[in-house]
C-alpha cells in the first residue's frame, strides 16, 4: 500500500469516526417513566409514637402460708382463674391434729374455768353472810382470771390452726390466667417464701413505653399536659393493624431514668377478647397538636444521603430536580414536610432512584389510592 493510499483511508476513518459522533451527540437521553403526585396540602393532627411492650397490671406470685406436701394441683397451667378460686391443696394431716389437739386445749381449760366460776359464786354467797374470810373469796377470784386468760390462749391457738387449715386450700387472689411453670403434687412448699405459681390479670393490661426528654419538653410547651394527650391512646400491633380499642395513660414514672434519659410510662388498655399477651410489642399512638395547612408526601418519596433528605420534584421542563427538604412528624405513611416544598410542586414517588437530576421524565400521576397509602385524617 503506497502512501497516498494510506492517506486516503486515514481520512475516510475519520470522517466515519466524526459523523458516529455526530449522530451519538445529537440523540435526545431517553426519558424515565416516574409515578409522581401532587404535594398535598391539609390541616391534620400530628401523632407521635413510641415503641411499647404489653405487660400484666398485676403479676401476683402465688405463696403458700403454710409448709407441707402438694396434695392436689386444681388447675393446669395456662389456665384462666378467678379470684378466690382454689388452684392447690396442701397435705392437711398434720393441721388437722394441730386443729384436734387445740379443741381438746381449750375443752379442759373451759372446764376448769367452769369449775372454778362456780367455787367463785359459792364464795360469794358466804363472804356476803360474813361466813368466809374476803381473802379466800379473792383467791378464787384470782384463779378465775388466770383460767379464763389459760382460756383466751389456747382459743388463740385452735383459731391459728383452723386458719392454718383453711390456707392448706391455696386461692387466687385475683382473676386472671395462671403460668405454666407451676409446680407439681408431691413437691414441697415453705410458708411464705416458695412460689408455687404466678397469675397474671388479663383484663385490662398495661403497655409500657418510654418518651424521650425532648418528646416530654415538646409536649410540655404546646400545652399539652398528659391529661390532654392520654386520654385517647391508639395502639398499633408488630403486624400493623390496629388495636380496636382505645387505651389511656395510667402511669408516669417520677422522673427521668439516669442511664438512657427517657420518662417511663404505661398505657391501660382494656382486653375483654384476651388479644393481648404479655411480651407482645406495638407501637403507642398518641395525638400532640394540629397543624394548619400542612404539606404532605409519601414517605416512599424522601430520600435520605449523608444525613441529609430531600425529594426528587418534575421540573418545569418535565426534568427530574432534587430538592432538599426539612421534615416534620410523620402522619400515617405520610409525611409532613416544613422546608423547601410548595403546593404547586410534584413530588416522584416511584423511579426517582433512576432519575438523576436534569434527567427527562415520562411521568405517569397518581393519587393516594393508587399508592394504598391511608388518608391523614
Amino acid at each position: 500500500m503506497n502512501q497516498k493510499s494510506i492517506i486516503c483511508l486515514t481520512i475516510l476513518l475519520l470522517l466515519v469516526v466524526t459523523g458516529c459522533g455526530k449522530q451519538q451527540a445529537s440523540r435526545p437521553p431517553q426519558e424515565v417513566a416516574v409515578k409522581a403526585m401532587q404535594v398535598m396540602q391539609q390541616t391534620t393532627p400530628v401523632t407521635y409514637e413510641f415503641v411499647g411492650e404489653i405487660v400484666a397490671k398485676d403479676e401476683v406470685p402465688i405463696k403458700a402460708q403454710v409448709s407441707g406436701s402438694i396434695a392436689r394441683k386444681l388447675v393446669k397451667g395456662g389456665d384462666t382463674v378467678r379470684a378466690g378460686q382454689p388452684l392447690f391443696e396442701i397435705d392437711q394431716r398434720k393441721y388437722l391434729a394441730t386443729v384436734a389437739d387445740a379443741q381438746a386445749q381449750v375443752a379442759q381449760a373451759q372446764a376448769s374455768l367452769s369449775n372454778v366460776s362456780r367455787d367463785v359464786r359459792r364464795y360469794q354467797k358466804l363472804a356476803d353472810q360474813g361466813a368466809i374470810a374476803n381473802q379466800m373469796l379473792d383467791t378464787s377470784e384470782s384463779q378465775a382470771e388466770q383460767i379464763q386468760a389459760q382460756v383466751n390462749a389456747y382459743q388463740a391457738k385452735l383459731d391459728q390452726a383452723r386458719n392454718d387449715l383453711n390456707d392448706t386450700l391455696v386461692v387466687s387472689p385475683v382473676d386472671g390466667k395462671i403460668g405454666v411453670n407451676e409446680l407439681s403434687a408431691g413437691q414441697y412448699v415453705q410458708a411464705g417464701s416458695t412460689v408455687i405459681a404466678t397469675v397474671s390479670t388479663v383484663d385490662p393490661v398495661q403497655v409500657r413505653f418510654s418518651m424521650s426528654e425532648n418528646e416530654y419538653l415538646k409536649f410540655a410547651r404546646m400545652g399539652n399536659s398528659p391529661d390532654d394527650w392520654g386520654k385517647n391512646l391508639k395502639l398499633i400491633l408488630s403486624d400493623g393493624s390496629e388495636y380496636p380499642v382505645a387505651g389511656h395513660l395510667d402511669q408516669i414514672d417520677r422522673g427521668l431514668a439516669n442511664q438512657t434519659g427517657t420518662l417511663a410510662m404505661k398505657a391501660s388498655f382494656d382486653n375483654p377478647n384476651q388479644l393481648l399477651v404479655p411480651g407482645m410489642f406495638s407501637r403507642v399512638v398518641a395525638v400532640g397538636e394540629t397543624r394548619q395547612d400542612a404539606l404532605l408526601v409519601p414517605q416512599r418519596a424522601v430520600q435520605e444521603m449523608l444525613g441529609k433528605t430531600f425529594v426528587t420534584v418534575v421540573g418545569s421542563n418535565s426534568e427530574a430536580v432534587s430538592k432538599p427538604v426539612k421534615l416534620g412528624p410523620k402522619i400515617g405513611n405520610l409525611q409532613i414536610v416544613e422546608e423547601g416544598l410548595t403546593i404547586q410542586d410534584v413530588v416522584v414517588v416511584e423511579g426517582f432512584a433512576k432519575a438523576q437530576p436534569g434527567s427527562p421524565l415520562k411521568v405517569t400521576m397518581i393519587g393516594l389510592n393508587d399508592l394504598a397509602i391511608p388518608v391523614a385524617k
